[in-house]
């Protein structure tokens, strides 16, 4: 497609058919289906061919291409598209080396004819007709892409900004021709003075060459860069594509085997040496390493892993040697997902660019109607021909619907690469419109105001005793079971005292703690660790400095756990889940994009009220069962409040789909990242601050585009019209406009985390 008139008219044939519902993109050149099970693939692309152009399904892994109706909205066949008699689609390199040497061609020959026809100084005798041997091979050569593409418009009954191009350029060189040939313009000595505006002589003996080569070789040049543009806007989806690994040494009968990655199944266990790309993703089965996550997540510090721990496909093995057990493959891994949701959100389209695909769709021929009535206007006024003629020419040349059609999915492609690049998925256009309006964030406080494990805090031993001691004989009784606050104890008092001492006749009193026999330095305990009720119904004391401790801990939310051996009471362990280190930043970036926030929590109020007052949240609700929180959101926008919810569970989905923005933690479950608008692919909860001020960011970049490609063709062509603009300068004039817009989007790029 060379187009958005051509986008438009491609989409307009396809929700034609029955049951197809359609979205064309001109900048990623892919059409985005969904079609019932009485259409199939073929269908689709005959009809797309039937249009003019050629369509390609990509492969289906990558694309999920599906041969029924989709079973739910945003699951659908995505078609490559390709221009008019061209091959595959795609601003790639193939697309670009040949528009190269059409604009290298083009500028050697046109140079010469520019500066003959603007300096009178350099018009020797018959200077026109070296001009009428260089500009041809630019009209015919040059150009022949938008003729061709023009003639397979007209047989199929359309025109398109090519339509316009070429009419132009055989305008301009038809005059010509007819004025050396036919009229004065082809004597000996003829000298033909340059004007910016329209000339108003008779028109018989001036030549229009230079418009005509100079018009072909701005339209290309500015196609060029326009391709190479859209290359680089869309380079972040293509980098994320080519982050994994493209081999695997897998273990076979204990031999390690390579194969390409794509053969990996489900449950293999491969091998991950020093500095290789993790395969896949999986399960560490053995070994110990540091992970570096950073072209995934945007985190620079490496996260250490070790037997049981999840990794993530695509990231960098740093430390030791892996053995790591397949869970996801293929098109299910993160980093597919990750693929497939940028990919998604930049074939979708805003509101804002639905008007402007209705504008470029009927656009051309209003354009040629505009210039035939110009030609007409002034012919019937009694102006010269010529002036009619480059008035008439100059319509239909400045005209520029490419500018409205690359205003939005330029930017989309650029914001949405750019949020990739720092661990933000952007769902679709929509999207960006939301968080213009979000005035308060709801944020669920387990795994994201806190890290959502349980962490030992706090070490208080009773008088005279030794609180490494306490740690110590915990940890090892702890370390027999699995509870979430037992285990949380076992790993801290291994990351302080060291190894921990074996534990004999181990049991776990249901819902009061657990016991067991500990020997340390040649001297065994009976170990008791739980609540206060199972030291009561053992008969061992517990000392009112350790009661004055554990009340203390529970006023502030968090969670005491008596240890005792030998009949007393000799410590307390304050355990919780811990509050992350970056959640009071995030808060208050919230809070500088004018966003209220809300902690929204099942536990208590004591316990919500202590978080909250950490990380600077002054309004809390508490207390709240699991299918309560979508009734929470709801309230909150009967009040007249646009509600951002963010969150990482399965409990938090229906919220997170209710909320007019979800963002997820990546961290999250995958139910909670499929109902959201917004993935954060790290657990820092300050990249949600990020990923709105990217959205709001993309969302003005889209609005000033359309703004000004609005504004250059309302002025240009009444200016045009008028007999004021010289048909190359209209030119000139049409490919700096697309090419403005495509470098405002580029500026995105340059989006900064506020936490990097």
């Amino acid at each position: 497609m060379t187009c958005a008139s051509c986008a438009a008219r491609v989409e307009k044939k396809l929700n034609r058919m029955d049951g197809v519902t359609a979205t064309v993109n001109y900048a990623t050149e892919k059409a985005r289906i969904t079609f019932p099970d009485t259409v199939t693939a073929e269908d689709l692309v005959a009809t797309v061919k039937a249009t003019g152009y050629t369509a390609e399904l990509p492969p289906a892994a990558e694309t999920r291409r599906l041969t029924g109706e989709s079973p739910k909205p945003g699951t659908e066949a995505v078609a490559a598209l390709a221009s008019a008699g061209g091959g595959g689609g795609g601003a790639d390199a193939d697309a670009v080396t040949p528009l190269r040497q059409r604009v290298m061609v083009s500028l050697i020959l046109t140079i010469p004819v520019l500066a003959m026809s603007m300096i009178p100084a350099l018009q020797f005798t018959y200077w026109q007709w070296l001009a009428l041997t260089l500009a041809a091979p630019v009209v015919t050569w040059a150009a022949w892409p938008f003729h061709k593409a023009a003639a397979t418009n007209l047989r199929h009954g359309a025109a398109t900004m090519d339509t316009l191009i070429s009419l132009g350029v055989i305008a301009a060189f038809g005059w010509s021709l007819f004025a050396l040939f036919l009229g004065g313009a082809g004597v000996a000595g003829m000298t033909m003075p340059f004007t910016f505006i329209a000339s108003r002589g008779s028109g018989a003996d001036e030549i229009y060459l230079e418009v005509a080569a100079g018009v072909t070789l701005f339209i290309l040049t500015g196609r060029f860069f326009e391709a190479r543009a859209k290359r680089s806007s869309g380079a972040a989806l293509r980098a994320l594509l080519e982050l994994g690994a493209k081999e695997v040494a897998v273990l076979r009968d204990g031999v390690e085997v390579r194969i390409p990655v794509d053969q990996l199944a489900v449950d293999d266990v491969f091998v991950v040496r020093p500095g290789e790309k993790i395969a896949t993703d999986g399960v560490v089965v053995s070994g110990s390493s540091a992970i570096d996550a950073s072209m995934l997540t945007g985190e620079s510090v490496p996260v250490e892993v070790g037997e049981g721990d999840p990794v993530v496909g695509a990231t960098v093995n740093a430390g030791g040697r892996l053995h790591v057990r397949a869970t996801r493959v293929g098109s299910d891994t993160q980093l597919a997902q990750m693929a497939r949701l940028v990919e998604d959100a930049q074939n979708g389209k805003a509101q804002v660019q639905r008007l402007a695909d209705r504008i470029s769709a009927i656009f051309v021929p209003i354009v040629i109607g505009l210039a035939l009535a110009t030609l007409g206007f002034w012919l019937g006024n009694g102006a010269s021909a010529e002036l009619a003629f480059t008035a008439a020419v100059a319509v239909l040349i400045i005209a520029c619907p490419c500018a409205l059609g690359l205003a939005t999915p330029t930017a989309l492609m650029v914001g949405t690469g750019r949020g990739a690049q720092l661990g933000i998925l952007i769902k679709g256009p929509e999207v960006l419109e939301s968080t213009r309006a979000v005035d308060t964030v709801v944020l669920d406080k387990t795994g994201t105001v806190t890290t959502g494990r349980m962490t030992l805090l706090d070490v208080v031993a009773a008088s005279g005793e030794d609180e490494a001691l306490v740690l110590q004989l915990a940890g090892a009784v702890e370390d027999a079971s699995e509870h979430p606050i037992a285990q949380a104890i076992a790993k801290a008092a291994v990351e302080r005292t060291g190894k921990l001492p074996s534990v004999e006749e181990f049991s776990n009193l249901e819902g009061l703690g657990v016991q067991g026999l500990v020997t340390v330095d040649e001297q065994t305990h009976a170990v008791l660790v739980g609540r206060t009720r199972l030291f009561a119904d053992w008969s061992q004391p517990v000392p009112a400095e350790l009661t004055k401790a554990m009340e203390a801990a529970q006023a502030e939310g968090q969670t005491a756990i008596a240890v005792g051996w030998d009949g007393a009471a000799r410590g307390v362990l304050v355990v919780a889940d811990a509050i992350k280190d970056t959640s009071a930043e995030a808060v208050s970036r919230l809070r500088a994009l004018g966003l209220e926030p809300i902690l929204l929590t099942g536990d208590n109020e004591a316990a919500a009220r202590s978080v909250a007052a950490v990380v600077g949240i002054s309004e809390v609700i508490a207390e709240v069962l699991p299918q309560d929180k979508v009734d929470v959101v709801k309230a909150l926008q009967a009040k007249g409040k646009v509600v951002a919810m963010i969150g990482d569970g399965v409990n938090d989905a229906a919220a997170l789909a209710q909320a007019d923005l979800g963002l997820a933690m990546g961290t999250g479950t995958d139910v909670a990242i499929e109902a959201s608008d917004l993935t954060l692919v790290r657990g820092d909860l300050r990249v949600a601050a990020d990923a709105i001020r990217l959205s709001r960011r993309t969302l003005a970049t889209i609005k000033g585009n359309l703004f000004w490609a609005f504004a250059y063709n309302v002025a240009a062509l009444p200016l045009a019209a008028a007999g004021l603009l010289n048909p190359m300068l209209a030119g000139a004039a049409m490919a700096i406009s697309s090419l403005f817009v495509v470098s405002n989007s580029l500026r995105l790029r340059r989006f900064q985390s506020a936490s990097s």
